[in-house]
């Protein structure tokens, strides 16, 4: 396998993750929903982008912009602190230099009841405003006069299931104009807005497992009146728990119990009391001991909370009889999963071409050479891959550890790419018939260099694939500083790199290969076999993506590629003209293919089929289930995780692990990660992982249970017998 083998392949990655990047501008999966305007309407909520610019645009005016939600019927989003379960409203602004975004001036909610639960949030239409600050040197001309707004919004929207859901706004408004249309919008919001109170008498004391909350100096209007009570800390009070209020003179009391999953343990307490749409808001000192908190209470319900025991300490959960993970066991895991790398079929067959090549290597110096220059170039790809998921992450994405196989044109390219090695490694073609002479005779003049390359393409065709021992490390590195995280990438990338990197110093290893023969022409024409056996689980991933239709104009694409591959193999005049039809018909499939893939990521195809009693998860349905007090076991998946599927064959489908599930009464969930969604990557980060298999069992009252990556029927079944 030659220089001009790699250096093709390699365009061919290259032209993938710019096929990846055209994708993800036009797939409202992969990319927040781009919207030319202010309004973004959905089957659940209508939102848009308002403003209130009475008096202009200046230092000291007042100057509000807001989100408008208005809900369909029986739907609802969050308050800032959510209640049982939910996630708040996220608003984040761009604006021009010498405007910032304050807080948002959160309305007063309503309590919610979800079961056994309840929630803070907002039915009906309800406008979250904010306010901006205004610099003495705006420049005032900015655009032509125009104040240019842009907000990026994203929120969770609740009925009986949960959709996160986001969006991009657009707003222009005139900078010395008065923006008034919204002015009533604005007005009842700032109504609905508590109104703050100071008070130094005011006291919340902690009493056994209670709260015992005292308020001073709230208006005469409210005394004898039964008020609303919403705390803005979350993870403190039970929301759906019986609680008692009374007035004692001019000061209102209440006990409100606190909860089983208490995570926080404020010094002050900013509290809301409402009646009817009159509400105020005051800060009370907190005073008294907060009781402990049991370990096997330290699992908020709520799904954003989950687990912050863990996530402060830096350590994932464990497997029942692991101990903490560490940063030493970090690396260790991540190299070895890089060892167990080189097994999967995309990439075993360049590593044992790269080794057997050493038959025709007499000088051990050149070996060490190249043996190094393939270690550098699995290594700084694994880096060079892991900075770029640390860097999205960092800027907002919701991404996890084999986030190229969530985009269908990602799972083409890779299949194009894999056709092309494997009818090369059939001697069906050769680079140097069909390249230019300066290109093919690279690999003679810079042998190093085909070593360097040979690393990063082996790197771009396994990164994907998911190896035992590494969920965890690469769940534990996201969350570690950027120096440590991009380590245990590096530990991937050696451990990868080690066996061709000591094949290449071990002279033995070389002696104890037969002599150069036709078997070498054998062995090379046989590992074309795992490409192409490659190349049918990528097309059947796009089937899941897809369905049908996409694996079909897949098939047909690489049918295509290998009518060109064949027509540039030709001599004489045919050549010249099967090529030219070929290569046409060629580009007529990369954009029926191209467009079928748009079409896919536009309709949002369901790519797992439930079978078996599993259900669909959503976020805030285990809280829901095990509120209830029944036992849930999660499995989440992806189509294109190999280990995922050996997993759901052997161990999840098996009749006496489902025998148990079903005595036990556990409730069986699937999160289906093969294409993006960012509440998936949000739980497995949440739970310190960042990458699939992850199967979880959840117990009420009690920390999950994160089982191996590798499952067997035995294991389950004894995690099972623990119930």
């Amino acid at each position: 396998m030659n220089s001009r083998f790699f250096k093709t392949a390699l365009f061919f990655v290259a032209a993938c993750a710019q096929i990846n990047w055209a994708a993800a501008q036009i797939n409202p999966l992969n990319s927040p929903q781009k919207v030319v305007g202010s309004v973004i309407t959905t089957d659940q909520v209508r939102a848009e982008l308002m403003a209130f610019v009475p008096d202009g645009v200046g230092p000291g005016k007042p100057v509000w912009v807001g989100l408008q939600i208005a809900h369909q019927p029986d739907w609802h989003t969050y308050w800032k602190n959510s209640g049982d379960s939910g996630l708040p409203t996220v608003l984040e602004f761009k604006l021009p230099a010498g405007m910032d975004p304050g807080e948002i001036s959160w309305p007063t909610p309503k309590k919610i009841p979800i079961g056994t639960l309840a929630n803070y949030g907002y039915e009906g239409t309800v406008l979250l405003p904010v306010p901006l600050s205004v610099a003495q040197n705006f420049n005032t001309s900015v655009n032509g006069g125009q104040l240019e707004i842009k907000l990026k919004a994203s929120w969770l929207v609740c009925k009986k299931e949960c959709i996160p859901q986001e969006g991009d706004f657009a707003l222009s408004i005139p900078v010395k104009g008065s923006t008034a249309i919204h002015a009533a919008a604005f007005q009842a919001a700032f109504d609905a807005t508590p109104k703050p109170i100071k008070t130094t008498a005011s006291l919340i004391e902690v009493a056994g497992n209670a709260l015992k909350i005292s308020l001073s100096d709230l208006p005469a209007s409210l005394r004898g009146k039964t008020l609303a009570f919403f705390p803005e800390t979350g993870n403190v009070i039970e929301p759906a728990a019986k609680w008692t209020q009374g007035w004692q003179g001019t000061v209102w009391t209440a006990q409100v119990p606190l909860s089983a999953q208490r995570t926080e343990t404020p010094t002050v307490m900013p509290v809301v009391v409402a009646l009817d749409k009159t509400a105020y808001r005051i800060e009370a000192p907190v005073k008294g001991e907060w009781p402990k908190v049991a370990a096997a209470a330290q699992m908020p319900l709520a799904l954003e909370a989950a687990p912050k025991a863990n996530a402060s300490s830096g350590a994932a959960p464990t497997q029942a009889s692991a101990t903490a993970l560490t940063f030493w066991a970090a690396l260790l895991g991540a190299f070895i999963g890089g060892m167990i790398l080189n097994l999967m079929p995309c990439v075993f067959p360049v590593l044992a071409i790269k080794v057997v090549s050493f038959v025709n290597v007499k000088d051990q110096r050149t070996r060490v050479s190249t043996g190094l220059a393939y270690t550098a170039g699995v290594t700084l790809s694994f880096l060079a891959l892991g900075a770029l998921l640390l860097g999205l992450r960092a800027a907002g994405e919701q991404l996890g550890w084999g986030f190229q196989l969530q985009s269908p044109a990602v799972v083409s390219g890779l299949a194009v790419l894999f056709t092309l090695l494997g009818l090369n490694l059939t001697g069906m073609f050769e680079f140097g018939n069909i390249l230019p002479s300066s290109v093919a005779s690279l690999q003679a003049r810079n042998p190093t260099m085909d070593s360097f390359l040979s690393g990063v393409l082996a790197t771009a065709i396994a990164s994907p694939c998911t190896a035992p021992f590494m969920g965890a490390s690469l769940g534990y590195a996201v969350g570690l500083p950027a120096t440590q995280a991009l380590a245990v990438f590096a530990a991937i990338g050696l451990g990868m790199a080690l066996p061709y990197l000591a094949a290449s110093a071990v002279p033995a290893v070389a002696r104890a290969l037969p002599r150069p023969g036709q078997w070498m022409v054998t062995f090379r024409q046989l590992m074309a076999f795992p490409m192409f056996a490659t190349v049918v689980w990528l097309v059947w991933v796009l089937g899941q993506q897809s369905g049908i239709d996409g694996a079909g104009a897949l098939l047909g694409l690489l049918v295509l590629l290998t009518l060109v591959i064949w027509a540039l193999t030709l001599k004489g005049r045919a050549r010249a003209v099967i090529a030219t039809l070929s290569i046409a018909a060629g580009a007529y499939g990369v954009w029926a293919v191209g467009l079928n893939i748009t079409r896919i990521q536009e309709s949002g195809s369901p790519s797992n089929t439930l079978t078996h009693g599993w259900q669909a998860w959503e976020p805030g349905r285990v809280e829901q289930l095990t509120a209830s007090g029944q036992v849930v076991f999660v499995d989440f998946t992806a189509a294109w995780c190999v280990t995922c599927q050996y997993n759901k064959k052997t161990t999840l489908s098996n009749a006496s692990v489902l025998a148990d599930m079903a005595a036990k009464k556990v409730v069986l969930l699937r999160a289906d990660w093969t294409r993006r969604d960012p509440a998936v990557t949000a739980a497995l980060t949440q739970l310190g992982r960042s990458g699939v298999p992850v199967y979880v069992i959840y117990k009420p009252g009690r920390a999950p249970v994160v089982l191996s990556e590798i499952l067997s029927v035995e294991d389950v079944r004894a995690e099972l017998a623990k119930l």
